[in-house]
């Protein structure tokens, strides 16, 4: 059995130690969960969603310990773990509490008058045992959000936190078995890629994972093989274009905290920046001037933390030198020590599609900038990436602005703002491209979690139906004018011919 330490990235302050689950203790797990679902699938809405109000009040009642844990954890400030941990956690709570029950009611949806009398709908199961397996940056809302999602629809859940960020796993057990959930319905399972090998070979009727699109590539390749559904939140490299008419003041503070919140390291967050020619050199030193003031350390009195994981400061060094190499110019920061978690903030300019700091997810506190000189040669740069997540369109031409959002290649896009979108619950969250698969938050996401069962209700009173054996040629006629009346390029409505298939269709049915 392995054993996770629990550091503090930022102080390097050990945590403890946690044991990793074993092959045998995951399919336990399983089992357990397998049993659970049929009474847990049974209790009413409301009942479900009980747990939930009360993990809500814990959550209110306890922010800043949690906070405390989690920033520990992570090496954030705390207001970072209060705003996007806690605070995104409670309020996607309330937003099921108010609207769960109409996103998972049954819906009357219209029948075909050709099939008249028949009444139809869709109804929403849940799926069984769901698997989360949840990221480093975001360690509890990005572990708690799917898995509440998972209960509130009636599913049981497993969930592997990152084994990079092991305490907040610990912390989220604990909080689950302070809310009395009952025995098997949501387990957690520490560790790294063994424990999640096992959690996809003991089959779950889905997996919902979040992280890296190399890792969602190999889950979704092992999942293949029990043909297990899976979601997938995967990295992005998302774009920010900024027009001259643009109110400056308002994106700059937009770009240097979409750059550099979390250190850098969130899927959506800006990195890259694309802004117009005319006003490239005033936003540039917008930018420095802002990047300066910003203030790293831990855990309060600053802006920025140190990273997380150790082997992604490599990648954010790799990605910089690489830029560096190739003719950037380091306009302010840069100043990254060999072993250190703490990366300055860094803005560059002289970037190109050439370098891996516009290619590939940079997952750090970097923000590269270039220039353009038109709308289109906007959207192609922003286009020209292999991912799709979030991206966001600066211009108080809102024709335009909206013009360009809607042919931007991404799952998510802001105007005038950015990163926004995932704290709205009643908007889906998604990427296109090597950005993921599957929506969650808001109906779809909740629904995302059931399968849709399709119900068509007949009164039963008729011994046959028109389609049915034996077949004549008055059928053949019957259908030949329904066609051409219905669905012709005049869709001529002949009176007698559609009596007589009217009297030739109850005649069929008696």
């Amino acid at each position: 059995m392995g054993v996770l330490t629990m550091q503090n990235p930022a102080t390097g302050e050990i945590l403890g130690e946690l044991a990793e689950a074993t092959p045998d203790e995951v399919r336990l797990a399983m089992e357990r969960a397998r049993q659970a679902f049929p009474g847990w699938s049974a209790l009413p809405l409301p009942e479900r969603l009980h747990y939930l109000t009360r993990l809500r009040h814990c959550l209110a009642e306890q922010a800043e310990t949690l906070a405390g844990k989690i920033s520990a954890d992570t090496g954030k400030p705390t207001l970072e773990a209060l705003m996007t941990e806690i605070f995104i956690t409670a309020d996607t709570i309330r937003f099921y509490e108010k609207h769960a029950k109409r996103m998972l009611s049954p819906r009357r949806v219209p029948t075909p008058l050709v099939l008249w009398p028949k009444r139809s709908s869709i109804h929403y199961k849940p799926l069984g045992v769901v698997a989360v397996i949840s990221p480093w940056n975001y360690p509890f809302q990005l572990s708690v959000i799917p898995a509440l999602s998972a209960l509130a629809a009636g599913n049981t859940v497993l969930l592997k936190p990152s084994e990079v960020t092991p305490y907040t796993g610990l912390v989220m057990e604990e909080l689950f078995r302070t809310i009395g959930f009952p025995e098997g319905v949501i387990q957690v399972l520490h560790g790294g890629r063994e424990v999640g090998q096992a959690l996809v070979a003991a089959r779950p009727d889905k997996i919902f994972f979040t992280g890296s699109a190399a890792t969602g590539r190999a889950i979704m390749k092992q999942a293949a093989e029990y043909l297990i559904p899976v979601e997938l939140e995967l990295g992005g490299k998302d774009p920010m274009i900024v027009f001259a008419d643009a109110h400056l003041e308002r994106a700059a503070n937009a770009a240097v905290w979409g750059a550099f919140t979390n250190a850098g390291q969130v899927c959506m967050s800006v990195e890259r920046l694309y802004v117009e020619q005319s006003v490239y050199p005033q936003f540039v030193e917008l930018v420095k001037a802002k990047t300066a003031a910003l203030r790293q350390g831990f855990p309060r009195q600053a802006d920025i933390g140190s990273m997380t994981f150790p082997r992604q400061a490599e990648i954010v060094r790799d990605h910089v030198a690489d830029a560096i190499a190739k003719g950037a110019v380091v306009e302010i920061g840069g100043r990254f020590d060999e072993d250190g978690m703490f990366l300055s903030p860094t803005v560059l300019t002289g970037v190109t599609h050439a370098m891996k700091i516009m290619r590939e997810e940079t997952f750090g506190p970097v923000l590269p900038i270039m220039s353009f000189s038109s709308e289109a040669e906007a959207i192609r740069l922003a286009n020209d990436s292999p991912y799709g997540l979030n991206a966001s369109v600066w211009s108080q031409d809102e024709t335009k602005a909206k013009r360009v959002a809607l042919q931007l290649e991404t799952g998510n896009v802001c105007i005038n703002d950015c990163l926004v979108s995932f704290a709205n619950p009643h908007l889906p969250f998604g990427g296109v491209k090597q950005s993921g698969i599957g929506r969650y938050r808001g109906p779809e996401g909740l629904r995302a979690f059931t399968h849709a069962v399709s119900v068509i209700h007949d009164p039963g009173r008729q011994k046959r139906e028109v389609n049915w054996y034996p077949y004549t040629e008055e059928q053949e006629t019957m259908f030949v004018g329904l066609i051409k009346a219905l669905f012709g390029r005049e869709r001529k409505w002949n009176r007698q011919a559609l009596l007589a298939a009217w009297r030739e269709w109850k005649r069929l049915r008696e």
